[in-house]
């Protein structure tokens, strides 16, 4: 089973947040786009929509074609987004940030680039799955800030890896064994840079329908603000 929901927030005039859900294929993904004006949409629906022809006929029995289409998802995406730029030069700068979840028969298989984030309730418990690819990670990493240091710093959006920026994508690959109860949460910064982690757990960790748990998300991202676009996407393991 899957949801989600995307919101413009309180403060920008469009939203350069694309989600996709394919039941069916057994994938879902989120992107965030950069580069200002509709240009940081675009990225997101390019890589939206290659995901989508990457995955047409998945039927998830095997890992080994799950991860292939992953990486080539990335891959295929990065290429689009750079011929779109020789095409447009006014759109340089663009890209998105990424999260893909697919599954195989036995196992999920998360894409990662940039600072939207996958976590996993499991058992009650809650675990960002994915590392940030920002600049307050790095620092925070070195002990140079702390948490609550990073969760304010002035450069906190500042990314170091993005899809179509580069010439090849550095992708995180991550994978492990799904189990019945599960539920992978998928998000743009919009809503980590506005909800800590134990209010996101509260939501999930609730009685309720998807439906209900994303626009609860949405709800206290923008009640705490709204600075961003926000998108959430759930995938339940039945």
């Amino acid at each position: 089973m899957y949801h989600g929901m995307t919101d413009v927030g309180n403060v920008r005039s469009n939203n350069e947040d694309v989600f996709h859900i394919n039941e069916a294929s057994r994938y879902c993904l989120v992107a965030d786009g950069m580069g200002g004006a509709a240009a940081g949409e675009v990225a997101s629906r390019i890589f939206a929509e290659t995901a989508r022809s990457v995955f047409e006929g998945h039927d998830g029995c095997s890992e080994e074609n799950t991860i292939a289409r992953v990486q080539a998802t990335f891959r295929l995406a990065n290429d689009k987004i750079l011929k779109h730029v020789e095409r447009h030069p006014q759109d340089h700068g663009m890209g998105c940030t990424a999260e893909l979840l697919a599954f195989s028969d036995e196992r999920f298989i998360i894409g990662h680039v940039g600072d939207s984030r996958t976590y996993r309730l499991k058992n009650s418990l809650l675990k960002q799955l994915t590392k940030d690819h920002s600049l307050v990670q790095e620092q925070l990493d070195q002990g140079l800030i702390s948490p609550e240091e990073a969760r304010r710093h002035v450069l906190r959006n500042v990314i170091l890896r993005a899809v179509g920026v580069n010439d090849t994508v550095a992708l995180d690959m991550l994978k492990g064994k799904k189990q019945p109860g599960d539920l992978f949460l998928l998000c743009s910064d919009g809503l980590t840079d506005m909800v800590d982690d134990r209010a996101v757990h509260d939501v999930l960790a609730a009685k309720g329908q998807l439906d209900q748990k994303t626009s609860a998300l949405i709800h206290l991202a923008k009640a705490a603000g709204g600075k961003d676009n926000v998108t959430v996407v759930l995938a339940a393991i039945a």
